[in-house]
């Protein structure tokens, strides 16, 4: 029988970064050993709870905890039609596609890039903004729409809600409850029986939003990270 793997290439933190990265698949010292004859930064997600003495012998140091959260149908609660507020499909040939870009670079300080302190700002901001360029060349993602001119986006995978932001203008002004009560709805619309999304626990007004929709909360799950040397031959 085949052992399951103990970590897997991680590209797209790769290209952002210029360096080789991993995430690891599985919490044991098999795993850890395995992953120390690997170079590179090195993600790992465990259960809040689990004995953090292993990572710490490894040297991994905690970026965020994540959430996830998911609504049926049945849960997504109710939101007033307001006028001027829509969402549009938009992809990477579409007139706005560069404006999405736009917003979508340095909206991301709750992202557990930006707050590792080992990792550099320029190449945390451009792993987001590498993630939008996929999602809009799949067609993924809908534009955030108020006042006739783009707000913000929302990318998805499949059913889950992965990735979005909204322009400074138009934050705190109630919109968003309606953008994202548009995209759900879009998506049950769609033949999807759940709604899901993963959020750090940092992130208070997004936490926030996502539970005025009836959203439930579960699985959390704190990263960590390192960065492993490349080893020097003996001479």
């Amino acid at each position: 029988m085949t052992e399951a793997p103990l970590l897997q290439p991680s590209p797209y933190d790769s290209a952002a970064f210029g360096i080789p990265a991993w995430e690891l698949l599985a919490y044991s010292p098999a795993a850890l050993a395995a992953a120390d004859a690997h170079a590179g930064l090195q993600t790992i997600k465990v259960d809040p709870l689990a004995d953090k003495a292993l990572l710490e012998r490894h040297r991994f140091h905690y970026c965020d905890t994540l959430l996830a959260t998911r609504a049926t149908r049945e849960r997504l609660r109710a939101v007033p039609a307001r006028a001027g507020i829509a969402i549009a499909r938009i992809d990477a040939r579409h007139a706005d596609s560069a404006a999405a870009l736009a917003i979508c670079h340095g909206a991301f300080a709750h992202g557990r890039f930006q707050r590792d302190f080992m990792l550099e700002r320029a190449g945390a901001d451009r792993r987001y903004d590498n993630w939008l360029g996929q999602l809009l060349a799949a067609g993924d993602v809908w534009g955030l729409y108020a006042e006739d001119q783009l707000a913000g986006f929302i990318g998805h995978a499949g059913a889950c809600l992965a990735l979005h932001a909204v322009a400074p203008a138009f934050r705190g002004r109630g919109l968003a409850r309606h953008w994202w009560h548009l995209a759900a709805s879009a998506l049950f619309e769609a033949g999807h029986a759940e709604v899901t999304s993963s959020i750090s626990a940092a992130n208070v007004a997004v936490l926030n939003l996502y539970a005025s929709l009836g959203f439930a909360f579960d699985h959390p799950q704190d990263v960590y990270h390192r960065i492993v040397p490349e080893r020097t031959p003996a001479p």
